[in-house]
C-alpha cells in the first residue's frame, strides 16, 4: 500500500508540446496522445505527411527521454498535447485542457518538458502551475553548414504559410507601394503612405487582426464564386472609401489655413463618404443574410444606429475643434452641441436596442411550449 503510493507521486510526466496542432492538421491525430506506442505512431505518422517537421525531432526525444528515465528505474509515461493551427489564447486553453485530462488519468505529481523551439516553451506556465517541472529538453536537428543547405533551409521555411505571411508580406507592401509612388513622380506621398500602411499592418499584427482581414479576403472570394451580393456592396464600399480620401485631400490642398486645421479639414470631408461606406457595408451584410436565412439581420439597425451616432459625434468634435480654433463662428455653436447630444443619443440607444433583442431572443428560446 506504501509502495503504491510512493510510486503515485514519484510518478513523471514526460510532456511534448504541439502548440499549432501540427499533429490534428497533417497527420489527423487528435490530442492527447498518452503512452510510448501511441506517441511513436504519431510520430511515425507526422514524419510520413511531413518529414521536415521538427515536431516529429520532439516526438521521439520525448520517447528517448522515456526510456532513459525507465533505464535509470523511475516510474513515468509520456504524453503529446495538441494546440490549434490559429496560435494563441485558443491554443492555449487546448493544451491546458488536455494536460489536466492527462493527469487525471496518469496522477503524475511532476514532468519534464520536450521542446522544439521557444514556441512550445510560452507554456511551460500551464505545466509549472498544475505540477512541479524538473527541466525543459530542447530538441536541435543537427544540419550542415554549408550555405546550399542554408539556402535550403530558409526556402522551405518560407514555405510555412505564416511565417510567409509574417515576413514577406511587409517587403511585398514597401515594394508595392514604392513603385507605383514611383510611377507616378509622388515618391513622398509614397513614403507617407508606406509609412500609414505600416503601421496599420503592425497594430493589427499586435492584436492579431491579420487574421480577420485574412479570413475576410477569403469570404470575399466565396462570395464572388457562389454570386453573393455582397461582394458587389463591399466593393462599393470601398470605392467610397477611396472617394472619402480623395475629397479630403481636396479640400486639405485647397485650404488657406495652417496645417492644423487643412488636417481637420480633411477629415471633416472624408468622414462623411467613410460613413456612408460603412452602411452601404451593412447594407450588403443584410441582404446577403435575408436571401440566405429568409429573414432580416436584427443587428443591422444596432450597426447602422451606432454607425450614424458615431457620424454625429465625429462631426460634432471636428466642429468643436475648429471652433476653438476661430475657424467655425459662434453661430455654429448650437449646432455642434446638437451634433454631440445626437450622437451620444444614437450610440446609447443601439446599445439599449442590443440588448433588447438580446433580452428578446432569450425569451424566444426559453418560452415553454404551449400545452395542447
Amino acid at each position: 500500500m506504501v509502495s503504491a503510493a510512493h510510486n503515485a507521486w514519484a510518478m513523471r510526466l514526460v510532456v511534448c508540446i504541439d502548440r499549432d496542432d501540427d499533429l490534428g492538421r497533417k497527420a489527423s491525430v487528435a490530442g492527447p496522445v498518452v503512452g510510448r506506442a501511441q506517441v511513436l505512431d504519431a510520430a511515425v505518422r507526422l514524419g510520413s505527411v511531413d518529414p521536415e517537421d521538427s515536431d516529429t525531432n520532439a516526438l521521439f526525444a520525448a520517447v528517448n527521454l522515456l526510456d532513459e528515465l525507465r533505464g535509470a528505474g523511475e516510474e513515468c509515461e509520456v504524453c503529446a498535447l495538441t494546440g490549434s493551427g490559429k496560435v494563441g489564447i485558443h491554443s492555449d486553453r487546448r493544451v491546458a485542457d488536455q494536460f489536466d485530462e492527462v493527469l487525471r488519468r496518469v496522477g503524475a505529481h511532476s514532468a519534464y518538458l520536450v521542446s522544439d523551439g521557444a514556441e512550445d516553451e510560452f507554456l511551460f506556465p500551464i505545466l509549472a502551475s498544475r505540477v512541479k517541472v524538473d527541466g525543459v529538453r530542447r530538441v536541435y536537428v543537427r544540419q550542415s553548414a554549408s550555405i546550399e543547405s542554408t539556402y535550403y533551409t530558409v526556402v522551405r521555411a518560407l514555405k510555412d504559410p505564416k511565417l510567409r505571411a509574417k515576413t514577406i508580406l511587409p517587403v511585398a507592401l514597401v515594394l508595392l507601394i514604392l513603385g507605383i509612388a514611383a510611377a507616378g513622380g509622388v515618391i513622398t506621398w509614397g513614403i507617407i503612405g508606406l509609412s500609414v500602411v505600416l503601421g496599420v499592418y503592425l497594430i493589427f499584427w499586435t492584436f492579431d487582426a491579420d487574421e480577420a482581414i485574412i479570413e475576410s479576403v477569403r469570404s470575399a472570394s466565396t462570395d464572388i464564386r457562389q454570386g453573393s451580393v455582397a461582394f458587389g456592396f463591399g466593393l462599393f464600399s470601398i470605392a467610397l472609401v477611396g472617394v472619402g480620401f480623395l475629397s479630403g485631400y481636396n479640400s486639405y490642398v485647397t485650404s488657406p489655413a495652417g496645417p492644423l486645421d487643412r488636417v481637420l479639414f480633411f477629415l471633416d470631408t472624408a468622414v462623411f463618404w467613410w460613413l456612408v461606406a460603412a452602411i452601404v457595408w451593412e447594407c450588403g451584410r443584410a441582404i446577403r443574410r435575408t436571401l440566405s436565412r429568409g429573414r432580416f439581420p436584427r443587428s443591422f439597425a444596432v450597426a447602422t444606429t451606432s454607425i450614424i451616432g458615431i457620424g454625429f459625434v465625429t462631426f460634432g468634435i471636428l466642429s468643436l475643434v475648429l471652433y476653438l480654433q476661430g475657424v467655425n463662428s459662434s453661430t455654429q455653436l448650437p449646432l455642434t452641441i446638437g451634433f454631440l447630444v445626437a450622437g451620444f443619443g444614437l450610440i446609447i440607444g443601439a446599445g439599449v436596442l442590443q440588448q433588447y433583442f438580446k433580452s428578446l431572443a432569450a425569451r424566444t428560446v426559453l418560452e415553454p411550449a404551449t400545452p395542447t
